[in-house]
């Protein structure tokens, strides 16, 4: 006989102590259920104040993101928190540096975001069209850690998600310093030359220049920065909560 957890709707044997799925433990939920009805309210469910009960997308966002079984890799736990803790302790040199200081784009990752950068050139240079090959460079360097993170999320692996989200956060910072030169021209370009250096070179210069936003350049530049701040702040939330999801005690005999 198949039941359906009050709480997520994952299907489960009458014999089940735990859902699969979003870990509820059902003998807690019977407990707070009302006298003599045996039925468990959905309003008991832990988290289901947190995004409602409702379908649509905040369900869909509770199991794709939050819902964490107490039990899920288990025994990645301590190798995950001692990643967690060097994201966070990276992500706050990050956070408190600011577009002018160019920290984004001298760390380490700028070296690994550079060949998708290059990529996203040739990927989107369609003949004819040079602005969308001039953009094809940020379009690649952001795309790549966005499929990273959407494909942990498919596969229901929320701290992989976290990260990819928190990298995702970084390709915009090192973005936004390439955005804030735009006018300057002194940030090394590949080839060894800077975009003050050779005319129609520098991408934001060329791309700012079409649209008519040169000026604007600085405040383009923090307010991508500023995305990616709350890209990265997030990420380090959920990221934590995912793991004090996974560090509660596993009840007896659920395993």
């Amino acid at each position: 006989m198949s039941l359906a957890c009050p709480k997520c709707g994952h299907e489960r044997t009458a014999e089940s102590l735990i859902c699969e799925r979003c870990g509820v433990v059902f003998a807690k939920l019977r407990e707070r259920a009302p006298a003599g009805t045996g039925r468990i309210p959905v309003e008991s469910c832990p988290g289901a104040g947190l995004l409602g009960e409702r379908p649509g997308v905040r369900r869909v966002m509770r199991e794709w993101l939050f819902d964490v079984p107490p039990e899920e890799v288990r025994p990645f736990l301590v190798g995950r928190g001692i990643l967690y803790l060097l994201l966070l302790t990276w992500g706050w040199r990050f956070l408190t540096s600011s577009v002018a200081s160019g920290y984004a784009a001298e760390s380490p990752l700028h070296l690994i975001l550079l060949p998708f950068h290059e990529a996203g050139h040739v990927i989107f240079g369609v003949p004819g069209i040079r602005f969308l090959m001039v953009l094809g460079g940020t379009l690649g360097q952001l795309l790549v850690p966005a499929i990273v993170t959407g494909a942990f999320v498919l596969r229901r692996d929320r701290f992989g998600g976290s990260v990819g989200l928190w990298w995702l956060g970084q390709s915009f910072m090192d973005v936004a310093v390439y955005a804030d030169d735009a006018r300057a021209g002194k940030l090394p370009l590949l080839g060894g030359v800077t975009g003050g250096e050779v005319e129609d070179y520098h991408d934001w210069e060329v791309m700012l220049g079409k649209l008519g936003w040169l000026p604007y350049d600085h405040l383009i530049a923090r307010l991508m920065y500023g995305g990616g701040c709350i890209l990265m702040i997030g990420s380090l939330a959920w990221g934590g909560f995912v793991l004090w999801r996974q560090s509660r005690p596993i009840p007896p005999g659920a395993v």
